[in-house]
């Protein structure tokens, strides 16, 4: 990292990626603000609140409304957007109360009539509040004596939820990266940064240790056959391209996505918090989407 003092501004900084996020910046000596909608510090999911968390501002604020956070950004060398969610609580749960069932089963496969989309929290939470941070934050005047190019990091996801989890949500996920792409097209002054995790886990919190193990063992035998010995992720992953149908006009079946699970090591939330601060030195200039693999890199 550089030596140039920083201060950052990470979104949803008391979630599950974005205290993580916190407190690896905070290791590095970058000063940090955390907005969030209810402005409180990170506790822990037994109820503890970390020491570290006395050194992080807590703010309370709406993504969606710049006003609520419009002062903090001219301050900030970086923004780091970290809220989503997994489940379209809001969209599935009226379906369920309708008894919608099929209406229930095409939203999680990802066939629901495209006019419908935007009424979920996938579109809200991981898409529309990313794009406008990232217009409020290309909109702001960078405060005296910050000179380097300000990097957007969005975080995305890698595709290997499906079927479990809707198509929408990395559908989602993809058109924030497009749109963030387009705003910075025009500002030199400014990157964006795509990290894409695969499956995020955290031992200590979460009992997540068994099937993360057995991933990272599938991906490391995955990695070390020759690519002429047919193994299961490439066989699911030919039938996905070339036998079974398109999810939605722009995403490829959900086998893909399993394929990806079994050939992609999950990631430890902290080192994924150590790639994201390591992106945001300027001397990297790292750019774009960045996957598993070279988020390993960046932290070595």
């Amino acid at each position: 990292m550089s030596t140039i003092a920083q201060k950052i501004l990470v979104v949803g900084g008391n979630g599950f990626v974005g205290s993580a996020v916190c407190k690896a910046a905070l290791a590095r000596g970058i000063e940090v603000t955390s907005v969030s909608s209810s402005g409180m510090p990170y506790r822990t999911p037994k109820g503890h609140t970390p020491d570290w968390t006395e050194k992080v501002e807590w703010r309370k604020a709406d993504a969606m409304i710049p006003d609520t956070y419009a002062d903090i950004l001219p301050g900030v060398n970086a923004v780091v957007h970290t809220i989503g969610t997994l489940l379209d609580n809001i969209q599935r749960n009226k379906q369920f109360h309708d008894k919608d069932f099929v209406g229930l089963l095409k939203s999680i496969t990802g066939i629901s009539p495209v006019e419908a989309r935007h009424l979920g929290a996938y579109e809200k939470l991981n898409r529309d509040t990313a794009i406008r941070m990232c217009e409020a934050f290309i909109a702001s005047k960078p405060a005296q004596g910050i000179t380097h190019v300000r990097p957007f990091v969005y975080v995305s996801a890698e595709d290997f939820h499906r079927p479990a989890i809707s198509v929408r949500y990395l559908e989602t996920k993809l058109e924030a990266e497009r749109k963030i792409d387009e705003i910075m097209k025009d500002h030199p002054q400014y990157r964006a940064v795509h990290v894409r995790p695969s499956m995020i886990y955290d031992p200590e919190t979460r009992p997540m240790t068994i099937p993360a193990n057995f991933l990272t063992f599938s991906a490391w035998m995955h990695a070390a056959m020759p690519s002429f010995v047919p193994m299961p992720a490439s066989v699911i992953h030919w039938l996905g391209t070339r036998v079974f149908p398109k999810a939605t006009e722009q995403t490829p079946s959900a086998l893909v996505s399993v394929a990806t699970l079994l050939s992609v090591p999950p990631i430890r939330v902290d080192h994924l918090a150590e790639a994201i601060c390591a992106s945001l030195d300027p001397a990297k200039n790292i750019r774009g989407p960045v996957n598993v693999r070279a988020m390993r890199e960046l932290i070595r």
